[in-house]
């Protein structure tokens, strides 16, 4: 709760301006490009698809990085660590996209460090996106990357929105343990996702833009469900015809 509270009292005039931002991008019709690492994949998958978000945000997600539940064996934690910090692979990653200078990138990242979310970074402003990070910002601070440029991923960034999130994630401290239990940064980054998506919704609304949004299954007597899911799909297709 402190964490959240701490969001809602220093973070929304960044969200207010980030949220705008993504209205405009999706309002022109281009699109706000999502990517993350491990758990930072999470609130990607909580935009789009997604009962409640809407078309617009297309999710980068590079399998390798996103699936290490095996823990061991084929895609263990030592391979996903080992590509994340791997410089290159996020310029690879982003080579087999096509993006537009009117796009944004929103990518998500507890530490800022990894030469992934870094790459990606770069290559999107190469391109002439706006990069927008949403991470534990205050606390990473100058912290050296694992990146030859020289820079974390909130020195790159456009925008940035601090998730609050103490450095080490971890909350909850053991009598008998040297490490901490009950990890904040995936309730930090839902939190302001939806805090930032449905500002953006708002924003759009106002403005009279169509929202394609995702429709639930689950309501008894609605019986319109699957014509809205692809209306979506539709606009979907449509509006990232152009990314592959």
């Amino acid at each position: 709760m402190g964490v959240m509270d701490k969001i809602e009292e220093t973070q929304m005039e960044k969200i207010q301006e980030v949220a705008t931002l993504m209205a405009d991008t999706i309002q022109s019709g281009h699109l706000v490009h999502t990517f993350g690492c491990g758990h930072a994949n999470l609130p990607i998958e909580e935009m789009y698809p997604r009962i409640g978000g809407f078309v617009g945000f297309h999710p980068l997600c590079e399998l390798p990085l996103t699936f290490f539940t095996h823990i061991t064996g084929e895609m263990g934690i030592d391979q996903f660590l080992f590509l994340e910090r791997t410089e290159g692979y996020g310029k690879t990653i982003m080579s087999s996209w096509n993006f537009d200078p009117q796009d944004v990138m929103w990518i998500f990242s507890h530490t800022g460090i990894n030469a992934v979310n870094i790459d990606v970074a770069l290559e999107a402003k190469k391109r002439g996106m706006k990069v927008v990070v949403f991470g534990s910002a205050s606390e990473t601070g100058n912290k050296v990357p694992r990146h030859s440029c020289g820079k974390n991923l909130f020195q790159i960034a456009d925008y940035v929105v601090d998730s609050c999130v103490p450095i080490q994630d971890a909350s909850v401290k053991m009598e008998k343990e040297f490490d901490k239990i009950g990890p904040l940064s995936t309730m930090g980054f839902i939190t302001m996702v939806w805090l930032t998506i449905c500002t953006c919704a708002e924003i759009l609304e106002s403005r009279g833009v169509k929202l394609y949004i995702h429709p639930s299954h689950n309501v008894p007597g609605d019986t319109t469900a699957h014509e809205r899911l692809d209306a979506c799909i539709k606009e979907y297709k449509k509006v990232t015809k152009n990314c592959i």
